[in-house]
């Protein structure tokens, strides 16, 4: 059989349905798949680009999913780190079971999928009992899902705030999160410190931070934090820690540099995976500060993309091309 490729683009996988629900499980099990060492993932590969005016961003990963048994390579591009224009991010799979490959695939959609998902698993572990309040940092692409991902784990959450210099940004995230809780209110906030303040849970997911980045000190007792791999956290955030957790210190070591201490490299207490699997605690106490890193992995892109191009394709999308041929 001539071996061909499921070529999807962006257009065609923006109306596949996937619930915060299926991808928060997927997501969950790609986790816990390589806590088991079923699973492979090893660290994200980033290379810094000549021209140092543009400030690239130019990275690769390659996984390993057993739920899924597919193979995936995804790689990121952006000329410049503040242009969304110039964003370009692909998956390719390939099915491990026939040993034939099955997608390649705009990847935007499963990043904007799983990382919420992934902050949405954090703050259902790691949060402080009778958690109710959640602030949301960043209006981009992958903040647009986080409220209504944390409300999916997180029921019992009666007040949600946000902030945004953008008003599209602002806009499309509010009308996400009554998409799929109509009529739950959305506080805009403008004064970032206070807001942390008052926060159980406070995520932080904005680029080039239009407000004083974000310290642990800020957090009332028992608060958490989580790091987008956030530019608008301070540096000294995982040190003012009670308790530290990264999804991989590996690739805390590659994307988290800023917050190595000055004698040395970062030091966290637990990766998320072992936390999962529950050989880690997430916190010790109900009153420590918890700073978490999140770093995207390709195990959990690779489940989420599985799971779009399958729905995708048998609904007809994309085009089937011979590479190989």
């Amino acid at each position: 059989m001539q071996p061909t490729l499921h070529v999807l683009t962006r257009g065609d996988l923006a109306d596949v349905e996937l619930s915060p629900t299926e991808v928060i499980n997927a997501v969950r099990e790609g986790y816990l798949a390589l806590a088991r060492g079923e699973s492979r993932c090893p660290v994200k590969l980033m290379m810094p680009l000549p021209v140092a005016e543009r400030d690239a961003v130019s990275y690769s990963m390659l996984g390993y999913d057993a739920g899924s048994q597919h193979l995936g390579f995804k790689t990121s591009y952006r000329q410049g780190n503040d242009s969304a224009a110039k964003y370009y991010t692909a998956i390719s799979l390939y099915d491990d079971s026939t040993g034939l490959p099955f997608a390649l695939m705009d990847c935007h959609r499963v990043g904007a999928s799983r990382t919420p998902a992934t902050t949405a698993l954090i703050a259902e572990a790691c949060a402080k009992p009778g958690a109710r309040s959640a602030l949301m940092i960043g209006t981009g692409a992958q903040g647009h899902l986080t409220l209504p991902y944390l409300l999916t784990v997180l029921p019992e959450l009666d007040r949600l705030m946000l902030f945004g210099t953008h008003p599209d940004g602002l806009r499309d995230t509010v009308a996400t999160c009554q998409r799929y809780f109509p009529g739950r209110e959305v506080e805009l906030v403008a004064d970032v410190p206070a807001a942390v303040a008052e926060a159980d849970i406070a995520v932080v997911a904005s680029g080039r931070a239009a407000h004083p980045k974000v310290r642990t000190s800020w957090l009332k007792p028992g608060g958490l934090i989580i790091s987008v791999s956030s530019k608008g956290v301070d540096s000294t955030a995982l040190r003012e820690a009670d308790y530290a957790l990264a999804t991989s210190a590996g690739q805390l070591g590659v994307t988290g540099s800023r917050f190595d201490s000055p004698d040395g490299k970062a030091t966290i207490d637990a990766e998320f995976p072992d936390v999962l699997a529950g050989r880690a605690p997430a916190r010790r106490t109900p009153e420590e500060r918890v700073f978490a890193f999140s770093s995207g992995m390709v195990i959990t892109d690779i489940p989420v993309a599985h799971a779009l191009a399958t729905r995708a394709v048998a609904a007809g999308r994309g085009q089937r091309v011979a590479l190989w041929s």
